[in-house]
């Protein structure tokens, strides 16, 4: 029982130590990969006109939808890596992966209809908005947190 309660101690003190750390790499993780989404639709081969092509649920809005969803992950992207106006970006972000879900993702089961990418993001995205974006960040520079 001794050698349990030590253990736990020990597992405990570094994972305490850890928290800072871990919470900022995967921030800084997720948005990068979210990145890398966005960029293709932005400056690629296949990039997407910013008018026209797709509507959204039946609604033409003018405005190519791949093309916003683009732009968001570029840049909201962007603005989480630097954890600068992280709430705005990470609920804009979750938003988008509940869109791209409803819209690209009808069937299901994320597992059977191949959205489990858009639904972790959404986790993540949402846990960022809740939380914050944690110690090392902008926003936490600017508000004087240490």
């Amino acid at each position: 029982m001794a050698i349990g309660k030590s253990l736990e101690r020990l597992f405990n003190a570094i994972a305490d130590n850890c928290q800072t750390l871990s919470w900022t790499i995967m921030r800084i993780l997720a948005a990068l990969m979210f990145m890398t989404h966005g960029w293709p639709k932005l400056f690629g081969d296949n990039a997407q006109p910013v008018l026209g092509g797709m509507d959204f649920f039946g609604i033409d809005l003018m405005v190519n939808m791949l093309w916003i969803a683009g732009v968001i992950e570029v840049f909201a992207g962007a603005l989480l890596v630097l954890g600068l106006f992280s709430r705005l970006a990470a609920g804009l972000s979750a938003l988008l992966m509940v869109m791209a879900y409803a819209t690209a993702h009808p069937a299901w089961f994320p597992t059977l209809n191949n959205g489990e990418l858009a639904a972790m993001y959404f986790v993540v995205f949402f846990v960022l908005f809740a939380f914050g974006p944690g110690k090392l960040s902008v926003d936490s520079l600017i508000r004087g947190q240490r």
